[in-house]
């Protein structure tokens, strides 16, 4: 999926510039993109694709699931899990005509350990949502919940974690260690999220540790390399309708990502609250979907409606981001010192909602589905509140201070000349 995709971009072709070999295994879709920027393709063979254009078809069942536990348990089987052994098959046959030294993924993909097993081969992970490991100082991750403030809400936190594990999602680490078995290796003892975590040799987390919640019980393989956003070429896309902006007191800039496409959820609340409105241009980012549609139902001059919109040139000229929470955009916001109004439950949404509410970075409605007036009254917050500007310009100012590709790289480098140490002391005994 996009998200899962397209931060790791930038640091596929930093480490081709400075001189790896580097190839990128992924779905149909995204053939294209691999191939523009330069990387050799390998397709899915066995593997069925499955991401934010054909999720509902392929699996209709989905979109049937209320529960958001219930929905993440749905997904990480069917989307992540089931699709491992498929993976698994189209790796093996990769690395006999590629015999690659590093696997580097995002952290959903579940081929990873298996191929980190079987072909003994050093695998990095890439933390493309927030950080999820489980801690005894926090809630279990899928929820949304924020750190409790009190022994009472710890207690609570504490209780929750056990039921998510042992009770809510152990369907899921039974189903991993099941497929563990089938490949004739040992069974994880860790809960599933916590072993995708804990398993590969290096975990790279996109972000900071300003904007994860504290705790004290981090795993050692993990490490904040800053935002990871997708590549750039450095071409300049300027937002082209300044002169409209400048005649608005407030601009509010709403999308809901690529992998949502129903516009009722956020995008259409969000045109309602303002149509009309002489002192509020609303510039609405579709991802390319029903934006014809959109353009038809709403014709006032102060909504602007497009496919999609370069993020780095309009951000500068808004004041309020309204958003589902994916990670890329919630980033590329603080990057710009942009505070938000954050809506957003399933596919994890709701962690990154959760913090962006906890560090006071705007406003979370704690829904799916907000009336136009929520979207309404979380801006007007967010726009009387000077708290929100400056813990997002702080944030932004600790953003600013990782060079992600650099420190990525630098890790991935230390771990292949510990691998290839491991690699001649191997080769010495043998001798």
């Amino acid at each position: 999926m996009d998200g899962h995709l397209n931060p790791l971009t930038g640091l596929a072709v930093h480490l081709q510039q400075v001189g790896h070999t580097v190839r990128w295994y992924t779905g149909p879709t995204y053939a294209d993109k691999i191939k523009k920027l330069g990387i050799t393709y390998y397709p899915y063979g066995k593997a069925q694709e499955i991401n934010q254009l054909n999720m509902d078809t392929v699996l209709p069942e989905r979109q049937k699931i209320k529960s958001s536990i219930a929905r993440l348990r749905f997904d990480i089987n069917n989307v992540f899990l089931l699709r491992a052994p498929e993976f698994v098959e189209d790796l093996l046959a990769i690395h006999e005509e590629f015999p690659f030294d590093l696997l580097i993924c995002d952290v959903l993909f579940t081929g990873a350990p298996f191929i980190k097993q079987l072909l003994h081969i050093p695998v990095v992970a890439i933390g493309v949502v927030p950080l999820g490991e489980t801690s005894k100082n926090l809630p279990p991750t899928g929820m949304g919940l924020e750190p409790a403030a009190t022994m009472l809400g710890q207690l609570k936190h504490r209780f929750l974690r056990y039921m998510t594990i042992n009770h809510l999602l152990k369907p899921c680490t039974d189903l991993y260690n099941k497929l563990l078995a089938q490949h004739g290796l040992p069974a994880t003892k860790d809960f599933v999220f916590d072993a995708f975590i804990r398993q590969p040799d290096l975990y790279l987390q996109s972000g900071v540790p300003a904007f994860e919640y504290p705790r004290s019980d981090i795993s050692p393989n993990v490490h904040f390399v800053g935002p990871m956003l997708p590549y750039s070429n450095g071409h300049k896309h300027p937002f082209k309708q300044v002169a409209e902006v400048e005649q608005y007191k407030r601009v509010v800039l709403v999308t809901q990502g690529t992998v949502e496409r129903d516009p009722e959820k956020i995008i259409i609340p969000t045109l309602e609250a303002y149509k009309g409105d002489s002192e509020t241009l609303v510039i609405a980012t579709t991802g390319g979907s029903q934006t014809a549609e959109l353009r038809a139902r709403f014709p006032q001059k102060n909504l602007i409606i497009e496919d999609f919109i370069d993020f780095n040139a309009v951000m500068p000229y808004a004041h309020v981001y309204v958003t589902n929470g994916g990670y890329g955009g919630v980033m590329l916001a603080i990057q710009n010192n942009l505070p938000m109004v954050i809506a957003g439950v399933h596919e994890g949404k709701n962690e990154i909602a959760a913090r962006v509410g906890y560090f006071k970075l705007g406003v979370n409605l704690k829904t799916e589905t907000p009336k136009q007036e929520q979207v309404r009254q979380g801006v007007e917050q967010v726009l009387a509140n000077e708290t929100y500007r400056q813990q997002v310009r702080r944030m932004g100012l600790e953003f600013r201070q990782y060079n992600s590709n650099i420190l990525a790289t630098r890790a991935i480098s230390t771990l292949l000349q510990r691998q290839q140490k491991v690699n001649d002391w191997a080769h010495e005994l043998m001798q």
